[in-house]
């Protein structure tokens, strides 16, 4: 695990605490409509307040690409965090100059401010030295709680580390405590669950964690990617162009001596907003590979889809499947949906999948949803919090799980043995 220092090892009261939190937060009409993020950075906010600093609260959101835009305001989220924080939340309409270091000169003890949009300032994004050195005036000690953006080597996530005495917040503590096991010493068997749209997005993932996993279930466009590469027809699906990457995961899976479980059947419709009436069940033909990873004899019975029909779930038969395999393991990584859960007739697959990992880690495996999009699924179909961790990251988590050296958090890290 990396080595690190944390808000525990830093005298706070009255220092300026520079904090780097991930308030990228959807907004709507004006004001925040998922408060996720803001509650995940409330333990750190609390404490620095508890501790009488005064804090200094730095995010992005959005993508304005260095220019100003009222839309992409962080005025609304210092209302929503000021209501969650049940404490007054300062809002200052500059990041840098004279604005803003009176904003912060303004501060007394157990105070917060929030400071505008960093992205607003092309200095941001660039790690520009000059951006940087206006931004690290603005305090004592630099903690970064912002996990979600440590996978980006900007101003506000590494180069601040390098002008300041820096530390991790809780949630960047929580998040690698509870990522770095599945890649130094998982319990065995590790089951790691991909979903999602594309074979292409996970490929370091499937890279990365071949040597360490025991089996890949697979759902979403990139089980269809898989099926295809197997000759296996899919109909209208989704899939990726290049069928190459499957071919060559399964290839290496089979050297490696990893299972890689597909469906074996699915929930078919002509369109997704078909309703459940509108939906069938489909069985999948069984094919098994050669050495090259290509598809040989057909063991199981021919495809019966129809002209314009899709895969947009998995079916009962590999649900009962998946379920198995994964009440069966001690490590679980879920890390995209097994369908097209937002529409409810091809959500089962994603919640049977769910109710799986949440019956193994009642039995004492530990669970980690990882992704936005995995993230949000557990949130919608209720079993969010029948699991161990749920990752704030998106593509951070993705990288981390590649094996990819974070930026955010090997300023972390030098910064500890400065």
């Amino acid at each position: 695990m990396a080595s690190f220092l944390t808000l525990r090892d830093a005298p706070l009261r009255g220092k300026r605490v520079l904090l780097r939190e991930d308030l990228n937060v959807p907004l709507e009409e004006g004001a925040v409509r998922d408060d996720t993020r803001i509650r995940a950075a409330l333990p750190t906010l609390r404490y620095l307040r508890e501790q009488g600093a005064r804090t200094i609260v730095v995010s992005h959101l959005g993508r304005p690409g260095g220019r100003r835009m009222a839309e992409l305001s962080l005025k609304p989220v210092a209302e929503a965090l000021s209501k969650e924080l049940a404490a007054p939340v300062a809002f200052c309409d500059e990041a840098i100059g004279a604005k803003a270091d009176a904003a912060v000169a303004a501060l007394r003890d157990g105070e917060t401010l929030l400071l505008e949009n960093l992205r607003f300032y092309p200095g941001e994004e660039a790690d520009d030295p000059a951006f940087v050195a206006a931004l690290a005036k603005h305090g004592d000690l630099y903690v970064n709680d912002a996990f979600g953006t440590a996978h980006r080597a900007h101003a506000s996530t590494a180069g601040v580390a390098e002008r300041l005495p820096a530390v991790a917040g809780f949630l960047m503590e929580a998040e690698l405590q509870a990522l770095s096991p599945l890649l130094e010493s998982p319990a065995k068997p590790f089951v790691c669950i991909l979903g999602g749209a594309k074979v292409a997005d996970k490929i370091g993932v499937f890279t990365n964690l071949m040597k360490r996993c025991d089996v890949f279930v697979v759902g979403g466009g990139m089980a269809n990617t898989f099926l295809a590469a197997q000759n296996v027809p899919i109909g209208n699906s989704l899939r990726d162009k290049d069928l190459a990457p499957a071919t060559q995961i399964l290839v290496q899976a089979r050297a490696a001596g990893v299972t890689i479980e597909l469906p074996v059947d699915a929930v078919v419709a002509t369109s997704l907003d078909a309703s459940a009436a509108d939906t069938r069940i489909v069985e999948l033909p069984i094919r098994a590979p050669h050495e090259s990873g290509e598809a040989s004899e057909q063991l199981g019975s021919p495809s019966s889809l129809r002209d314009g029909e899709m895969l947009l779930d998995i079916g009962p038969k590999t649900r009962e499947k998946y379920a198995k395999v994964i009440e069966g393991a001690k490590t679980i990584v879920f890390n995209g949906p097994m369908g097209v859960y937002e529409k409810t007739p091809f959500q089962g697959g994603t919640a049977a999948v769910g109710a799986a990992i949440a019956r193994a880690t009642r039995g004492g495996a530990k669970s980690v949803v990882g992704g936005g999009d995995a993230a949000a699924a557990a949130h919608a179909l209720g079993f969010a919090d029948a699991v161990t961790h749920i990752s704030t990251g998106g593509g951070a988590t993705l990288e981390f799980l590649e094996g990819r050296e974070l930026p955010g958090v090997k300023a972390l890290e030098k910064a500890a043995v400065r």
